[in-house]
């Protein structure tokens, strides 16, 4: 009996350090880790350093592969009706994002497009070294994967447009920014909040469900946006469909899908890291 005793008492005092709901954020033995440097030589000695721009190349790659092969076979359908539809398009870019970062995570981070590796930058997430390269890798990426999209049917591809982002017809290149900007905010927002070192210390579900967040929020917006300029939300996605379609309609805007994107971006980390964490104004930054 006593030893049962002993068993409810351990039972009860296990997860003592939870908290109730609505205060748990106030975890007091919570460290936050410190800042990434601007430039850590060491990491061009690393294998792990290239491993992961590798990573950020394969899944930009197969992003851009799976995503523009759905979209031109919405165009290729003879019917909207035997089409995967909108939705369908939707899903394809929130499913990819879904399951590569779940693939690449534990790699590289996951990141998959240059606003969300800008925004982790900004906010000391990693150092400068690391963010230039993943974004050259994820754009190379994105250039290959849309070449062997063409590859398989340049005509076609070439006649539907290839993929490439562009402002719709009544809309103002002002309301594609703004669809871009506010996009943008909606995934790397999530990508924070997904990712945040604090609620990961808290909840260990938080980690193993980063993904379903971070992939349902580019469903999402793609729902949204698809509309107005195709949803390009990733500067590299929008290039490498740029560069391997290459007609003028593509690049008179194509300035709105890196300004747009990385203006969220900086917009979500400045929310995330001063209004949501204050971490400003926590003693010892």
């Amino acid at each position: 009996m006593e030893g049962k005793e002993e068993d409810v008492k351990l039972g009860a005092n296990k997860f003592n350090e939870r908290q109730p709901i609505g205060t748990s954020a106030q975890t007091k033995d919570y460290k936050e880790p410190p800042p990434a440097p601007l430039f850590e030589p060491g990491e061009l000695q690393s294998w792990s350093f290239w491993r992961a721009g590798i990573a950020e190349f394969m899944a930009t790659f197969l992003f851009l592969y799976i995503t523009i092969l759905t979209v031109l076979g919405y165009f290729r359908s003879p019917t909207k009706c035997a089409s995967v539809g909108v939705q369908g398009i939707a899903w394809a870019f929130g499913g990819m994002i879904f399951a590569l970062v779940y693939c690449t995570a534990g790699i590289s981070g996951g990141h998959i497009n240059p606003a969300v590796t800008f925004g982790l930058f900004l906010a000391r997430k990693l150092s400068l070294t690391r963010a230039v390269f993943y974004i050259v890798m994820q754009t190379l990426g994105a250039i290959c994967g849309a070449g062997v999209v063409k590859g398989f049917q340049p005509e076609f591809y070439q006649l539907q447009g290839g993929g490439a982002n562009t402002v719709a017809h009544g809309y103002t290149k002002g309301s594609g920014l703004g669809a871009e900007i506010i996009g943008t905010f909606v995934l790397v927002y999530t990508v924070f909040s997904a990712t945040d070192a604090k609620r990961n210390a808290r909840d260990s579900h938080v980690p193993i469900l980063a993904p379903l967040p971070i992939g349902f929020a580019v469903f999402l917006v793609h729902l949204a946006t698809i509309p107005i300029t195709g949803t390009g939300i990733n500067p590299a996605r929008s290039l490498g469909a740029a560069i391997i379609f290459n007609r003028e309609h593509a690049w008179n805007d194509h300035w709105i899908f890196w300004v747009g994107p990385f203006i969220g971006a900086a917009l979500a980390a400045l929310y995330h890291q001063v209004i949501i964490r204050a971490i400003p104004f926590k003693s010892g930054h």
